[in-house]
């Protein structure tokens, strides 16, 4: 079996150039690969294509590329919690593709399976179709959606092995598992990491052929975006 465990991020990362495109998962800050992000502002990568649910907050996630000025466009469904962001967005220093979260998950999840494109009825008659092919399919119109061309996936998962199967906790299963494999390297950042064949098969949701690379990252913040409570 393939051991796919590298010692660090640094490790993990080796090969990130400028100009590049990367996948980056997680849900607003939940999921997200803290340590790769806080290696990419270290690496002071610039010109980057981020994809990603969303770009964080200005002080955290991939909010701390942007304060950097390491990304030049975002490709989101979501980008509301960001106020440089927006600054960054209306002056026109950033490039950015919204596209509907539901596309966007499955423009990952078809390049993780190899088809080149695929049609979806979602945003037809909107901005969104401008200049994409349009077919009828059961009296339906549709667009036609090209799948992402990633060189990096970098993925968070609370345990692995080190063979690359990985297992997702909660909320944290949002677009990890579809960007797992959906790039020319796929890098998984874990909280637990141990021996291959200890894990049970059963619980496992992304298996190792999709992983190129995966270490054990520490020091986990898990913000939570906006805390909601109830009055006593």
């Amino acid at each position: 079996m393939i051991n796919k465990k590298v010692e660090n991020v640094q490790v993990a990362l080796e090969g990130v150039e400028n100009g590049m495109t990367i996948m980056l998962g997680g849900f607003g800050l939940c999921g997200i690969p803290e340590n790769s992000i806080a290696e990419l502002v270290k690496k002071e990568t610039t010109g980057l294509t981020c994809i990603s649910n969303n770009a964080g907050v200005d002080d955290f996630g991939l909010g701390l590329l942007l304060q950097k000025r390491q990304i030049k466009k975002m490709i989101s469904s979501y980008v509301g919690e960001n106020a440089e962001f927006e600054r960054q967005m209306l002056s026109g220093e950033l490039d950015v593709e919204l596209i509907p979260q539901g596309t966007l998950a499955e423009r990952c999840r078809a390049a993780q399976a190899g088809i080149p494109a695929f049609f979806t009825p979602a945003g037809y008659g909107t901005e969104v179709a401008e200049g994409k092919e349009v077919r009828e399919f059961n009296g339906k119109m549709h667009i036609m959606e090209l799948a992402f061309n990633a060189d990096f996936a970098i993925v968070k998962a609370w345990k692995g092995d080190t063979a690359g199967n990985l297992i997702f906790k909660g909320t944290a299963r949002n677009f990890n598992p579809c960007m797992s494999g959906a790039a020319k390297i796929t890098v998984a950042e874990v909280e637990e990491l141990v021996e291959a064949g200890t894990l049970d098969p059963n619980q496992i949701h992304i298996p190792g052929i999709f992983v190129q690379r995966i270490f054990q990252g520490s020091k986990y913040e898990k913000r939570i975006e906006q805390r909601t409570v109830r009055n006593r």
